[in-house]
């Protein structure tokens, strides 16, 4: 077995950003909650050039403990392989923007039923105020049966 090793962002950023923007997968993000503790959830995200977007409801917890605290972990597994990305996020509150972010989130996740990503976007965002969670890719490890862990 070979010995444990990260591959750091930069400068293997390009190895982090296409491992996530390849496929289709879903994140767990890591919060810090009101009272310190940790809190994850799952969410959809998107890669826009060296940025991680996420979009939420927000009357979640979570956005809430990142207005609190902005920094978040992210893990995105595929198998073996997986990658990390951490630091302090930007919250984006312009509903135009979030908006928009949210339907792309629903299009890239049901692009197999465009009709179900429109009535989402339709019937559930539009009618909730949306916020987008943006994280750097510039702290990010890679991770996989590579031999590094």
């Amino acid at each position: 077995m070979e010995p444990d090793r990260d591959l750091l962002a930069p400068p293997d950023g390009d190895a982090v950003r296409d491992f996530l923007g390849s496929g289709l997968r879903f994140a767990t993000i890591a919060t810090i909650g009101a009272d310190g503790s940790p809190y994850q959830v799952v969410v959809w995200y998107v890669v826009e050039g060296d940025m991680l977007v996420i979009n939420a409801a927000e009357h979640r917890i979570w956005p809430a403990n990142l207005r609190r605290d902005p920094r978040a972990s992210v893990l995105v597994q595929d198998g073996e392989r997986w990658a990390s990305v951490e630091g302090s996020v930007e919250l984006i509150d312009d509903q135009r923007i979030a908006q928009a972010d949210a339907a792309e989130g629903a299009r890239l996740y049901h692009a197999d039923d465009p009709a179900f990503a429109d009535a989402l976007i339709r019937d559930k965002f539009e009618r909730q105020r949306r916020v987008t969670i943006r994280l750097s890719l510039a702290r990010s490890r890679l991770a996989g049966t590579d031999g590094s862990a």
